[in-house]
């Protein structure tokens, strides 16, 4: 971990732990990963004098991110959190303020190099727990400086504007609309949907209410 951080690690990791229910490897990772995404970009007080000026992208829902959201204080809800599908143990963490962002991903490696640490260990889900503890940034993670283009409907604050599915009636907001043949329509009735409402026969569809 960096000198130069004025968070703690162990009151931090005890609050997370806290937050999502057991201590692991993935705990342990997301929290040093959040330490040092904060010291790379200039964030010293993420819940306090900070707060607005931090924003993280995570790129899998795994433990580790339940470690960065409790590090960082960034939610879904405060749209300081942004989650990207990618399956990887990655985030890049953003200065609003400044407009630096650093994106790190866990090494694959680190896996192995943790049984050097602590060899007398035979889980290696307790071994790895124990080894990220103390193993130097460079042997848990690589990052690098990168640029992230923000449009002013995915920032936090009021939703810039709201607008009426033309099919499902439902209200859509931060422009998340498709326009299709000249309709506002939401993802779900533009064919992008994740559920299907229950329809008669065994056949499965969204059925719309009609207005």
């Amino acid at each position: 971990m960096g000198k130069g951080s004025c968070l703690d690690f162990k009151n931090l990791l005890d609050e997370s732990v806290r937050v999502h229910g057991h201590l692991c490897p993935g705990q342990v990772l997301g929290v040093r990963m959040a330490m040092l995404g904060l010291e790379l970009i200039g964030i010293s007080d993420p819940k306090g004098k900070d707060r607005k000026d931090v924003m993280v992208f995570v790129e899998i829902d795994r433990c580790a991110t339940d470690a960065i959201q409790s590090v960082t204080g960034c939610t879904l809800g405060k749209r300081t959190l942004k989650f990207l599908d990618y399956g990887k143990m990655a985030a890049t963490f953003v200065n609003l303020r400044t407009g630096r962002a650093i994106r790190i991903v866990a090494r694959e490696d680190s896996r192995t190099l943790a049984k050097r640490y602590f060899p007398e260990i035979e889980d290696k889900y307790q071994c790895q727990t124990e080894a990220y503890k103390v193993m130097p940034d460079k042997e848990l993670f690589e990052w690098m400086e990168v640029e992230v283009e923000i449009p002013p409907e995915d920032m936090p604050g009021r939703p810039l504007k709201r607008v009426r599915c033309s099919r499902c009636g439902e209200y859509v907001q931060d422009g998340r609309e498709v326009h299709l043949d000249r309709k506002t329509l939401c993802r779900a009735c533009a064919g992008k949907a994740y559920y299907y409402r229950r329809a008669s026969k065994g056949r499965r569809g969204l059925e719309p209410r009609t207005y």
